[in-house]
C-alpha cells in the first residue's frame, strides 16, 4: 500500500525529472558551458583520461540538448504514472505506456497535414513569384531559379528542376517529379503550363496566373470547409472529456471512483466495457468528421 507521504514524494521526482528533460533557458546554458569547460580540460590530461572523456562525449551531448528529447506523447505516460499513485494501481501506468504510441501516430499525423499545407502554400507563392518575375523581363529558367531559391517550394527537388532549367534539360518532367510529394501537387500544373509555353509558343505568366487562381480557390475551399468542421471536432473532443469529468466530479464529492474502478470485479468490468465504447465511439465520430473533411 503507497502511503500519502511516500506518493507525494514519488510525484515530486516524476516531476523533478520531467522539469530536467524539458527546461532550457540559463541552466542548460550552464550545463552546455560546463560540459565544454571539462571538455577543455580533458585536453591536456592522460591518453586514458581523454579516452574517458571521449566516451562520455555522447552522453554529454544528450544531456546538453534537453528539449530535443522531449516528445509530447510522454506526457501520457506521466499522467498514467500519476494515476497509478492515486489509484493505487498499475493499470493506469500500463495504460499511459499503451497510449504513447497511439498519440504520437496522431500528432504525426497532425504535422505531416501542417507540413503538407505549408508546402501547398509554397507552391502557390511560387507560381506568383515566376509570374511577376516573367513581367519584370526575366527568362523562365531565370525567373524559376529565382523564385525556387526565393519561396522554397520545391524541398528536395530544388537541385534537380534547377539543374534542369539551368542547363536545358526536362523540365516539365523534374516538375512533375517534385510534384509528387504530398502537398506539391500544384507543381505538376505549373510543368503542364511550362510544357505548354515551350512547345506551343503560349504566354507562360497568363498560364501562371490561372493556375496560381485556381491553386488558390482551392485552399480557401479547404479552409472554408474546416471551419464549418470545427463545431463537429469540438464536439467529438467535447464527448471524450465526458468521461474524466464524471471522475473529477465522483473524486471531489469523496466518492473513490478510482478504488472502485481499479480494485473491485464490477469497477474493472465497467472500466473495460466503457473504455472499449468510449474508443469506438471517438473512431466512429472521427472516420464521419474525416469523411465530411474530403474534398
Amino acid at each position: 500500500m503507497v502511503t500519502v507521504p511516500s506518493a507525494y514524494t514519488a510525484a515530486l521526482c516524476a516531476g523533478a525529472a520531467v522539469w530536467l528533460c524539458v527546461a532550457g533557458g540559463p541552466g542548460a546554458r550552464r550545463r552546455r558551458l560546463l560540459f565544454a569547460a571539462s571538455a577543455g580540460l580533458n585536453a591536456g590530461a592522460a591518453p586514458h583520461r581523454r579516452w574517458v572523456a571521449r566516451s562520455a562525449s555522447p552522453l554529454r551531448r544528450w544531456l546538453a540538448r534537453p528539449v530535443s528529447r522531449f516528445r509530447p506523447e510522454w506526457l501520457c505516460l506521466a499522467a498514467g504514472a500519476g494515476l497509478a499513485l492515486l489509484g493505487d494501481s498499475p493499470l493506469p501506468l500500463l495504460a499511459g505506456a499503451a497510449g504513447i504510441p497511439l498519440v504520437g501516430r496522431r500528432l504525426r499525423a497532425r504535422a505531416r497535414a501542417g507540413e503538407r499545407d505549408r508546402r501547398a502554400d509554397a507552391v502557390i507563392d511560387l507560381c506568383a513569384t515566376i509570374a511577376a518575375e516573367l513581367r519584370a523581363g526575366s527568362q523562365p529558367a531565370q525567373a524559376l531559379c529565382f523564385a525556387a531559391r526565393a519561396t522554397g517550394a520545391l524541398g528536395d527537388d530544388e537541385p534537380a528542376v534547377v539543374a534542369a532549367a539551368r542547363f536545358g534539360g526536362d523540365v516539365p518532367e523534374a516538375l512533375r517529379g517534385a510534384a509528387a510529394v504530398e502537398g506539391a501537387e500544384g507543381l505538376a500544373g505549373l510543368g503542364a503550363c511550362w510544357q505548354v509555353a515551350v512547345d506551343g509558343g503560349a504566354g507562360l505568366a497568363a498560364g501562371l496566373d490561372r493556375l496560381e487562381a485556381a491553386l488558390r480557390e482551392r485552399r480557401e475551399e479547404r479552409e472554408r470547409l474546416r471551419a464549418q468542421l470545427s463545431g463537429a471536432w469540438a464536439t467529438v473532443v467535447l464527448l471524450a472529456l465526458l468521461p474524466v469529468a464524471g471522475l473529477a466530479m465522483g473524486a471531489a464529492l469523496g466518492a473513490g471512483p478510482l478504488r472502485v474502478l481499479l480494485h473491485t470485479p464490477a469497477g474493472l468490468a465497467c472500466l473495460v466495457v466503457g473504455g472499449a465504447l468510449e474508443a469506438a465511439g471517438l473512431w466512429w465520430a472521427g472516420r464521419i468528421v474525416r469523411a465530411g473533411a474530403e474534398p
